[in-house]
């Protein structure tokens, strides 16, 4: 058997500590000590930003509200009963903020912007806080042009101008939806980005919109948020 030469060990030591990677990632992490309803409380992150995004187990995310002295009170988005009491929450550092682009345009997402139409992950690199300050009357575009709803009643004699606020108000079944569908419908064509944001429906509501949306070829123009009534209340809130 042939022996090693020590000149031989010593440049397998230098390539070894040549190709050695000493990269680190550090991780500010907190203990759940308290779970329920949607809310949990977090020991250990004393440098949390009110309004930060948090990661938990099973991809659920949570925002940080109620900053302690030694604790920190958090609203869960996403399946929160698989979170429990000596869960690890990890920071993130940024603020609660949601993908914005021409990515988006034709997609199903939920609250937080993540897709939920099977069409596959959305690729923008721009992300907008959610709770934005809005701009003031100085910097907003004057309304001079009218958005047509494809409604004579409404076009004649209560016109809508881009970039106006409308309420639209009413009972239970008596065309609120259909106004709102009609109007996206109208727009084809016309260089107008629609987003339907459906809270507290049924799924199945939700599913037949984008299905007439799909018909008349208006998701080619249009974002759908969608917080349905079976997902957690915070969900609801933030959409």
């Amino acid at each position: 058997m042939e022996a090693i030469k020590a000149n031989e060990i010593n440049e397998i030591i230098r390539a070894q500590i040549e190709d050695f990677d000493a990269s680190m990632t550090v991780d500010e992490i907190g203990t759940v000590i308290k779970v329920g309803d949607g809310i949990a409380e977090i020991y250990g992150l004393e440098k949390v930003m009110a309004g930060e995004l948090l990661e938990f187990p099973h991809g659920v995310r949570g925002l940080a509200l109620n900053l302690e002295e030694d604790k920190v009170g958090t609203v869960l988005f996403g399946d929160f009963q698989k979170i429990k009491e000596g869960d690890e929450a990890k920071r993130t550092k940024r603020i609660m903020s949601v993908p914005v682009g021409d990515a988006m345009i034709g997609r199903v997402v939920d609250a937080l912007g993540n897709p939920i139409d099977g069409k596959g992950e959305i690729v923008t690199d721009t992300f907008f806080p959610v709770e934005r300050i809005a701009p003031g009357i100085i910097d907003r575009q004057p309304v001079k042009e009218p958005l047509q709803t494809g409604l004579k009643a409404i076009d004649s004699m209560v016109p809508i101008g881009r970039g106006q606020r409308e309420l639209i108000i009413g009972d239970r079944q008596t065309g609120k939806t259909a106004v709102a569908i009609d109007t996206i419908i109208n727009q084809k064509g016309k260089d107008v980005i629609c987003v339907y944001v459906a809270i507290g429906q049924k799924a199945s509501t939700v599913a037949q919109v984008v299905k007439k949306l799909e018909v008349f070829g208006a998701m080619d123009y249009t974002i759908v948020v969608s917080a349905t009534a079976s997902d957690p209340a915070a969900m609801q809130f933030l959409a």
